[in-house]
């Protein structure tokens, strides 16, 4: 077909989608499953950090962080997914693919600068006690979290303004259940070139500079901890560990799939996987990890449980005693 032929794409289809309606429906079920326990388990999270004074600590002021920006995440993919699957209409406008792509992107890139800070934090807990509250004052704490949103938006900024710019006159069909930008650079009839040099630089520096400082900071983590005189001593330091470091390890190796070259079809399904592992299972994990892997947290479940399950207790026993009092009026009257 000749250029003057060419009809500019407006929008895109989404096939990455079952086509079996049985299929379909068991999608729609599991997504919205776990859609809400995500939501209610980062909700809890941010509300019991936030609301409970012996959760106003520096760890917990990042994971408050860690559940809202994950609860954005699987919000950005989720909904539309679900949207698709409850329509039909597999289409998507191309400024809402560019949009959704930026979103994903630069939630994903902030969250591997807030889990590399989240490991700094551990590391001056650990191996710098007697200086911590002072290194990693509330400010410093707040300054950290804006720099990690900062560099995440600007680190998305400039590979999105590319793609924009690409031009794409079909086909229109895109093989992912979301706009991911390598599918999207299939697409384009456009030099890509420079696009994915940009991309492939700014998400592998990304990458292994918070691996980097994660991995250095756990490495000196240990050695702290090795020398700590008892088993006792040693389990109760990396104790505070062990959720954040589960985390990481699902973060990261989710990733390195993505680094993986193989053919086309084996590549677009890891693609999805690890797409599936990232935007999905992992925020719906986390909350049960920092929650399961820590008793503070749970001590503080526990404790807002059984308040409220004291005042339903006497709202009942209350409002039991006003009918018995009206009772007793009506009868003297």
């Amino acid at each position: 077909m000749s250029p003057e032929n060419w009809t500019w794409v407006t929008g895109f289809v989404l096939l990455g989608f079952p086509r079996s309606y049985i299929l379909q429906s068991l999608l729609f079920l599991g997504l919205m499953v776990t859609y809400v326990v995500t939501a209610i388990g980062h909700l809890l999270i941010i509300g019991l950090s936030w609301t409970n004074r012996h959760l106003h600590t520096q760890m917990y002021f990042f994971l408050r962080h860690l559940s809202f920006l994950e609860m954005l995440l699987v919000s950005v993919v989720v909904p539309k997914m679900l949207v698709i699957i409850l329509t039909g209409d597999h289409s998507i406008s191309f400024a809402s693919c560019i949009l959704q792509s930026y979103l994903y992107f630069l939630l994903g890139t902030t969250d591997f600068f807030l889990l590399a800070v989240m490991s700094l934090d551990r590391y001056l807990a650990i191996c710098r006690p007697l200086h911590y509250e002072t290194l990693m004052s509330g400010r410093v704490c707040s300054q950290l979290v804006l720099a990690s949103w900062l560099a995440g938006f600007l680190w998305v900024l400039c590979p999105t303004i590319l793609m924009a710019c690409l031009p794409f006159f079909g086909p229109s069909g895109i093989d992912h259940f979301f706009c991911d930008i390598w599918p999207l650079l299939r697409l384009s009839c456009g030099d890509t070139h420079l696009l994915e040099l940009v991309a492939f630089v700014l998400s592998t520096s990304v990458f292994l500079g918070s691996l980097a400082l994660t991995s250095v900071s756990y490495a000196c983590i240990l050695a702290t901890v090795s020398r700590a005189p008892t088993a006792a001593e040693r389990k109760k330091a990396f104790s505070t560990c062990t959720s954040h470091l589960t985390v990481v390890i699902i973060v990261y190796s989710s990733s390195i799939f993505l680094y993986i070259h193989m053919s086309d079809a084996q590549y677009t399904l890891l693609n999805k996987g690890a797409s599936v592992l990232s935007c999905i299972i992992t925020p719906l994990l986390n909350p049960f990890i920092f929650s399961l892997h820590n008793e503070k947290v749970k001590q503080v479940l526990r404790h807002a449980l059984r308040w409220h399950r004291t005042m339903a207790v006497r709202d009942y026993e209350g409002h039991r005693k006003e009918i018995l009092d009206e009772e007793i009026n009506v009868c003297n009257f």
